[in-house]
């Protein structure tokens, strides 16, 4: 075996017991979830909003800049229900690079994982304690999820991910609302089978157990866009993407039929720019079509306190180091103009 054996990793259960959430804000946890839930059940007409960084790189840049999001949350919260993105974990398509703080808690120093789980653990619950809002986190490796059960208002399962069996079966077994990205191909048909297989009970094998799930009707479409052969980026948020995913999202007769868009990624071609345009445009395609009007219950937009990106050690504060954001400025404006368009 070609494998260099470290340390040996913390037990969720370990980890929970040495940072556990605190009492009083499990109740403001649930509620949250509560009303996320609803709001893909149909039982409130709110709008989702699940925005923040491309990935969460310094817990105090973070915070603040969720703590921004609680602030415009208070002024839109008749109209959106926002979720913050804390993503710890980056999938890289070549595998090179920053793969998020649950690998490296500080970005300038080698990978620790062992640190790097009570790292995301202490910003997801500092960041609950602090503004209330249950975060969305990647659920990049189904084993990771344990260590975050008690503290997430969402997850996502990525574009890269969604095919895999592992992480359908895991979905199936989560309370949690879960998105499941299309494919990079594209192919719409893969990510409602994963929605379905997610919505369906299973039996398998899971960190060491055999287990049996029930199923997760809270599973639903996230459309992030697609790339071709030739490498070149396909959205799918137009009209017409969006109604041919939603005619077949409806023959399926999945359980609560939602499309979440996200604005970046293939959909702005990785021009970060273009996500207020994209956003207007999908509104608009949600207003002109009564089944468009009822399926699509939010967005995803990626956004920071400064605009752009840059590399590892320029050490930009609030400036992402992955994928380029959105700044605050154009952010503030832009939620003010989807809570004008819901």
């Amino acid at each position: 075996m070609n494998m260099k054996f470290i340390k040996k990793i913390p037990t969720a259960e370990e980890i929970i017991e040495q940072i556990p959430l605190p009492e009083h804000i499990k109740k403001i946890k649930q509620d949250r979830e509560e009303q996320i839930s609803n709001i893909l059940e149909n039982k409130d007409n709110r709008f989702i909003l699940i925005i923040g960084p491309c990935s969460a790189d310094n817990e105090d840049s973070v915070c603040e800049y969720i703590g921004k999001l609680a602030v415009m949350q208070e002024k839109v919260k008749d109209k959106i229900l926002i979720i913050p993105r804390i993503y710890t974990n980056k999938p890289r398509t070549t595998g090179e690079g920053y793969k998020g703080m649950v690998h490296q808690p500080d970005p300038s120093k080698e990978p620790d994982l062992c640190e790097g789980i009570i790292a995301i653990r202490k910003l997801h619950i500092r960041a609950l304690s602090e503004f209330h809002m249950p975060a969305a986190d990647e659920m990049l490796y189904p084993e990771n999820y344990t260590y975050l059960l008690d503290v997430l208002g969402y997850i996502a399962v990525g574009a890269r991910s969604v095919e895999n069996q592992q992480h359908r079966l895991t979905v199936s077994g989560v309370c949690t609302p879960v998105g499941m990205k299309n494919p990079t191909s594209g192919d719409i048909t893969v990510m409602l089978n994963s929605i379905y297989a997610a919505q369906q009970g299973h039996h398998f094998i899971y960190n060491g157990w055999e287990i049996e799930t029930s199923g997760n009707p809270l599973a639903h479409a996230i459309l992030r866009g697609a790339v071709d052969s030739s490498g070149r980026n396909i959205p799918n948020y137009h009209y017409e993407d969006l109604i041919y995913a939603a005619y077949e999202y409806e023959r399926l007769q999945l359980a609560n039929p939602t499309i979440i868009v996200d604005t970046n990624h293939a959909n702005s071609m990785k021009r970060f720019y273009e996500q207020p345009r994209i956003a207007r445009e999908v509104l608009t395609s949600r207003t002109y079509d009564p089944l468009l009007n009822k399926m699509i219950k939010g967005l995803m937009i990626e956004s920071y306190l400064v605009e752009g990106r840059q590399e590892i050690g320029t050490n930009i504060y609030g400036k992402s180091i992955t994928d380029a954001c959105l700044g605050w400025e154009k952010t503030e404006e832009l939620i003010y103009k989807i809570a004008e368009n819901v």
